[in-house]
C-alpha cells in the first residue's frame, strides 16, 4: 500500500536491550567533534575506515559487528560538500547492510539548506533532492543544528531533530561582560531567531536591512533598524562563509556609534579569504561552534569556539534511551 502515491517505509526496527551502549561512528568530516560526543557519553568511537582512490570515488567500511544494535553517524556535509555528502549516504547504505536495528545520522551542519524553495524557474530544490537521498539510504531519523530553512524538517517523512546552539553561544556571550549590548539581526529574515537571542541576553534589538544580488555570497546592507550608538553590538546569524555580511554589518555599526562589535554565528564555514577579511575588520571577536571542522583557513586569532558535543551528547543519549528531547528546544 502506499500514501500519497509514495512506498509505505516499513521499519527493521527490533527490540533492544534497554542497557546497550549506543554505537557512535565518525565520518571524515566530523572525527573531533564526534571523539568529543563519545567522551560525554563514556563511549568510544565505533570503528570504521573510508578509502579514497585516485579517480575520485569512496569506499567505507565498518569494522565491527552493528547487527541488532542503534548506529549514529556525525558527519557535517562541507569542505568538500559534495564528497562528505555521499560519504554520508555509503554510511547509512553500509549500516544498513549490515542489519543495524537503527540509523540516526547527526549532521552538525546541514548542506544545501538555503536551497529549500523554487523561487525561479527551471531550477532545483536542493534540499529536497538531500533529504530523498538520506531516507532512499536507508536512515531511520536525522539529528541537526540550527538549520539555515527550518521548513527543510518538512522534506522528510523520518524524525528530524533541529537543535539550538543558542544556548550555548549566549553563555559564551554572557562570559565575555558586555555593556549595554544589543543584539543586532543580519537581515530581516533573521530578526525572529535574532529575538531569541535578544530576550535570552536581555537585550534590545536593531536590525540590518540587506539587500542581495543574485546567487552572489555577499550583500549589501543599506540600513540598521534600531538604536546602536554608545551600545556594545552583538552581530547573529546561523552561519557565515565569506565574513562578508558581518564584516559590512560592523563597519555600519561602528559607522552608527557602536562602541565595539562581536559576532556570533553557529556554523563557521569559512572559506579562502574569509580570515582576512575578518582580520582587517571593527569586529573584535567572532564565536562559533565546532559543528564544522574540515574550513581550508587557518582560523584567525579572533575566532573562538564553543563546543556543541554536550548538546549532541544529550540528544543521542535521550533518543536511545527513548526519551523526549523537548528539553532541548526550552529557550
Amino acid at each position: 500500500m502506499s500514501v500519497l502515491g509514495r512506498p509505505r517505509v516499513f521499519s527493521r526496527r527490533r527490540h533492544r536491550p534497554d542497557n546497550e551502549d549506543p554505537l557512535i561512528f565518525a565520518g571524515s568530516a566530523s572525527p573531533r567533534l564526534t571523539s568529543a560526543i563519545c567522551r560525554e557519553l563514556g563511549v568510544e568511537v565505533g570503528a570504521s575506515e573510508v578509502i579514497r582512490f585516485s579517480e575520485g570515488t569512496l569506499f567505507v567500511r565498518v569494522l565491527e559487528n552493528v547487527r541488532g544494535r542503534s548506529v549514529y553517524l556525525v558527519q557535517s556535509t562541507v569542505f568538500p560538500t559534495n564528497a562528505n555528502f555521499m560519504e554520508l549516504l555509503f554510511w547509512i547504505d553500509a549500516f544498513s547492510r549490515a542489519s543495524a536495528d537503527s540509523v540516526t545520522v547527526v549532521v552538525p551542519y546541514f548542506s544545501y539548506a538555503k536551497g529549500d524553495k523554487k523561487d525561479e524557474p527551471r531550477v532545483s530544490i536542493r534540499a529536497r533532492v538531500c533529504a530523498d537521498a538520506i531516507e532512499a539510504a536507508g536512515a531511520d531519523r536525522v539529528v541537526t543544528l540550527d538549520l539555515h530553512a527550518p521548513q527543510i524538517q518538512g522534506f522528510f517523512r523520518i524524525p528530524v531533530d533541529d537543535l539550538y546552539a543558542m544556548p550555548y553561544l549566549c553563555a559564551a556571550i554572557e562570559r565575555v561582560s558586555l555593556r549595554d549590548p544589543v543584539v543586532v539581526s543580519p537581515d530581516a529574515g533573521f530578526a525572529k531567531r535574532a529575538r531569541r537571542f535578544a530576550r535570552r541576553l536581555g537585550a534590545p534589538l536593531a536590525i540590518a536591512d540587506k539587500v542581495r544580488e543574485g546567487h552572489g555570497e555577499t550583500a549589501e546592507i543599506v540600513e540598521i533598524i534600531g538604536e546602536v550608538a554608545d551600545r556594545d553590538a552583538i552581530v547573529v546569524d546561523d552561519f557565515t562563509i565569506s565574513a562578508g555580511t558581518l564584516v559590512e554589518a560592523a563597519d555600519q555599526l561602528i559607522a552608527r556609534g557602536a562602541r565595539s562589535v562581536t559576532a556570533v554565528v553557529t556554523h563557521g564555514v569559512f572559506a579562502e579569504g574569509s580570515m582576512a577579511r575578518l582580520d582587517r575588520s571593527p569586529i573584535g571577536r567572532l564565536i562559533v561552534t565546532d559543528s564544522i571542522e574540515t574550513q581550508p583557513v587557518e582560523l584567525s586569532a579572533k575566532v573562538a569556539v564553543v563546543s556543541v558535543a554536550p548538546l549532541f551528547a544529550e540528544a543521542i543519549g535521550r533518543i536511545h534511551r527513548r526519551e523526549s528531547i523537548s528539553v532541548l528546544f526550552q529557550e
